[in-house]
C-alpha cells in the first residue's frame, strides 16, 4: 500500500502543530483540505490516526505513522542540503529535556551547534520519567530520560547522574525540623513539587516515613523558582546540587540530609538513523554531560 505524499504531510502537520487550523497556516490550504485529507489517509489505512482535541494527538495507531514522516522529512531535507552543498546549517532537530537539565548543562550542548554550525532547536520541556513517550510519538528525535530502554527505533546512552539535594532556608529549618527529619515534621513542613509528574520529594519523604506523606504542597514548574521558593522559606525541596551549591556553601539553604543526595541517572536516547544533525548534537551531548553529570552513588 502506497501513501499519498499530501495525505501524509497534512497528517504530520496536524500533530506537529497540535491543531488543524495551524497545519492549514503551514500548509498555505484551507482547514477543510487539511480534514479530508487526513480522512482519505485514515481510510486508506483503516484507522483513526489522529485523536481530536486540544492539541491534537496522535492515536496508537497514528504514533507509528507519525515518526515515519518525520524521519523521512529529516532525511529529505539532509538529502537536499547535501545536494546543495550547504552542510548542517539550517537543519532543525527536536529534543525533548527534563526542566532541570534546560536549567543546569543543557543549553552547553546546544549552544556551539546553534552558534558554530547553523543548527535550529526545537526544545520540548518533559520530566525524565516521561520523555521517551516523546519518542515513541513521533514528536522529537532524541531525548534526555531516566528510561534506560530503549525506544523501537533508538539508541540509548547512560550520561550520568544528576545529583539532587533536599533543600530549606535555616529559618525554615528552625521551624518544621527542630528535631531533625522524621514522618512527623516532613507530614507538618510545607513541600515544593515541580508539577504532578514530579515524583522526587515523594521519593525522598519514604526514605524517612517507607509510605506517601500528606504535607501541604507549593506546586512551581520553574528550576529557579524552586530555589527562589526554598530561598524564601516557603518550602523545602529536592533541587538539583548544581544550582544550590553556592547558597548551601554560603548557608542560606541547609541540606536536609548531606549523606543522603538522590541521584537521577539520565540516558540519551536518539533515532538510529544516520542524520549528521543529530549525530553533531549526540557528540555534543555526551561531553557536555560527561562533565556535568555525577558517577552515581
Amino acid at each position: 500500500m502506497r501513501i499519498d505524499s499530501a495525505q501524509l504531510a497534512a497528517f504530520a502537520a496536524v500533530i506537529r502543530e497540535g491543531s488543524f487550523e495551524r497545519a492549514a497556516r503551514t500548509l498555505h490550504v484551507t482547514r477543510s483540505a487539511v480534514s479530508q485529507r487526513v480522512k482519505q489517509l485514515e481510510e486508506r489505512v483503516g484507522q483513526v490516526l489522529v485523536r481530536r482535541g486540544a492539541p491534537c494527538a496522535p492515536t496508537e495507531a497514528g504514533q507509528g505513522l507519525f515518526r515515519h514522516a518525520h524521519q523521512m522529512s529529516q532525511l529529505e531535507t539532509e538529502a537536499l542540503a547535501t545536494l546543495r552543498g550547504a552542510g548542517i546549517a539550517g537543519a532543525a532537530v527536536s529534543v525533548a529535556v527534563n526542566a532541570d537539565s534546560l536549567a543546569t548543562w543543557f543549553i552547553d550542548a546546544l549552544a556551539p551547534l546553534a552558534r558554530d554550525h547553523g543548527l535550529a532547536f526545537d526544545v520540548l520541556v518533559e520530566d525524565q520519567d516521561h520523555s521517551s513517550d516523546l519518542l515513541r510519538q513521533g514528536r522529537v528525535m532524541a531525548a534526555v530520560t531516566s528510561d534506560p530502554h530503549a525506544v523501537q527505533g533508538c539508541r540509548a546512552v547512560r550520561l550520568g547522574a544528576m545529583r539532587y539535594r533536599a533543600v530549606a532556608s535555616p529559618e525554615f529549618v528552625r521551624k518544621f525540623f527542630p528535631g531533625g527529619v522524621d514522618a512527623t515534621s516532613l507530614a507538618a513542613a510545607p513541600m515544593l513539587v515541580f508539577n504532578r509528574k514530579d515524583g522526587l520529594q515523594g521519593r525522598f519523604a519514604r526514605r524517612y516515613t517507607r509510605r506517601a506523606v500528606a504535607a501541604p504542597v507549593h506546586w512551581l514548574p520553574s528550576p529557579q523558582g524552586f530555589v527562589d521558593a526554598a530561598l524564601a522559606g516557603m518550602g523545602w525541596g529536592m533541587n538539583p546540587e548544581a544550582l544550590v551549591r553556592r547558597h548551601l556553601e554560603e548557608g542560606v539553604l541547609l541540606d536536609l540530609a548531606r549523606q543522603e543526595p538522590i541521584d537521577v541517572v539520565l540516558y540519551w536516547q536518539h533515532w538510529r538513523l544516520e542524520i549528521r544533525a543529530l549525530g553533531f548534537l549526540t557528540d555534543s551531548v555526551l561531553r557536555v554531560a560527561g562533565g556535568a553529570l555525577q558517577a552515581p552513588r
